[in-house]
């Protein structure tokens, strides 16, 4: 078995609250970048509306799942008319992968 595919245990923190995961090595970075990305989304939330954590975190779930579905109504349409929207999203979550690794890379360091 290679090291990649070698099962790990993590805990993440999903606004202040921790859940173990079993996932594999490979997965960690995506699994830390998308905790971040979710867990800014909450702060943001926060900021502007000053709910609970759950309805925070029902919030940016839903914000997700909005992109989600935008993101795959796009691939569906892009396939039977042309491939732009498709690269524009691939390129705005490049930039937000970006910018989230070194959010990640700075928390990091701080810690």
């Amino acid at each position: 078995m290679e090291v990649q595919d070698e099962m790990i245990r993590i805990t993440v923190l999903i606004a202040g609250r921790p859940y173990p995961l079993k996932i594999h090595a490979k997965e960690e970075p995506v699994v830390r970048r998308l905790v971040k990305a979710l867990n800014d989304r909450v702060i943001q939330f926060q900021q502007i509306y000053k709910k609970d954590k759950q309805d925070l975190l029902a919030m940016t779930l839903l914000t997700y799942a909005m992109d989600l579905h935008k993101a795959q109504s796009s691939k569906a349409q892009s396939s039977k008319t042309s491939n732009i929207p498709i690269t524009q999203l691939t390129n705005s979550i490049q930039e937000v992968d970006d910018l989230l690794e070194s959010i990640l890379d700075h928390k990091m360091i701080e810690d």
